[in-house]
């Protein structure tokens, strides 16, 4: 059956996530509002990229971006690519601190590629859109609350990555800390031991069931519930500020942990927070995204398609 496109554009909107959520490693992760916005169209030929707000001038502008490239890969899984394709977006996540920039751009390719394709949200469902997400960024931690929104818990199995999603509490109040320094997820991936003692593993496990109560039912608990032993310290000597931000805050009586692979910092807070960032910091009160990745609802029922088989629209 010849595949067909919608002619006119779509527009996403993808949120930022923080995950590795405290003792969560690679399985636990919160949707933040805070959002990039991509709007994509069939063209007659190419590929266009166009940046702006956060990397811009400093993004790819044609197929090697990674929203292209993620559309890409989710029009191959599909069926069949569009003759050409323009993508423009407006990045508000700011690059390289933690807060899934890079999932925001892969959920949001494969969300364009689904939302062009004539069916293509029945042909690929959100389950085969997580999977397709992970496979491109990795592990699952950070796709699943963009894709999904909320609070997710994550894992994988030989199908795959499967996520379920859960509402936080509604006094669950983040705070972002953002410094002006970037990282890289692969420094941080390479600071992590082949093997930790087996009295950490088992403490995680305990504070990530915990947090998952915390987080979603008793957010009084979050202190404890996010204590860690598995990565964050093991990351701290190439986040040195970051990790002595967690320390103070933590000290305080603040549930503070790094967002993603850092070096952003998270706060978990019952009241809304008020906190003096410091020189180098911006402190960010922010809500929990509830809803995931969001197609304009302007983009959905069109009639006209451009069909690859017949090569015309019809």
């Amino acid at each position: 059956m010849a595949l067909s496109f919608v002619t006119d554009p779509v527009t996403v909107r993808v949120p930022a996530t923080s995950a590795n959520l405290g003792p969560g490693f690679d399985a636990l992760g919160l949707a933040l509002a805070l959002y990039d916005h991509v709007t994509g169209r069939v063209t007659d030929d190419g590929c266009t990229v166009t940046v702006t707000g956060q990397g811009a001038g400093e993004l790819p502008d044609g197929a090697e971006h990674l929203v292209a490239r993620s559309a890409y890969a989710a029009f191959d899984l599909l069926g069949a690519r569009p003759p050409g394709l323009a993508l423009a977006c407006e990045n508000r996540i700011p690059q390289a601190r933690g807060l899934g920039s890079s999932s925001a751009a892969i959920v949001a390719g494969i969300e364009v590629a689904r939302s062009l394709v004539a069916g293509g949200r029945e042909l690929m469902d959100d389950a085969a859109a997580l999977r397709l997400a992970n496979e491109l960024e990795g592990h699952p931690d950070n796709v699943a609350p963009c894709l999904l929104g909320g609070f997710t818990i994550a894992w994988t199995d030989g199908s795959g990555a499967h996520a379920v999603r859960l509402a936080p509490a509604a006094d669950v109040h983040p705070t972002v800390f953002v410094p002006e320094l970037r990282g890289l997820t692969a420094h941080a991936r390479a600071a992590l031991p082949a093997e930790v003692p087996h009295a950490d593993a088992a403490r995680n496990a305990g504070r990530s069931a915990l947090l998952v109560h915390a987080l979603t039912a008793a957010p009084e608990l979050l202190l404890p519930a996010t204590e860690d032993r598995l990565h964050q310290d093991y990351r701290a000597p190439g986040m040195p500020e970051s990790a002595a931000l967690v320390r103070r805050l933590r000290a305080a009586g603040v549930a503070a942990v790094i967002s993603g692979a850092g070096p952003t910092v998270l706060a978990l807070t019952q009241v809304p927070g008020d906190f003096e960032a410091g020189e180098g910091w911006s402190a960010t009160p922010i809500t929990v995204d509830s809803g995931g990745a969001d197609l304009s609802s302007s983009t959905l029922g069109h009639a006209e398609r451009y069909t690859i088989a017949a090569g015309r629209k019809s």
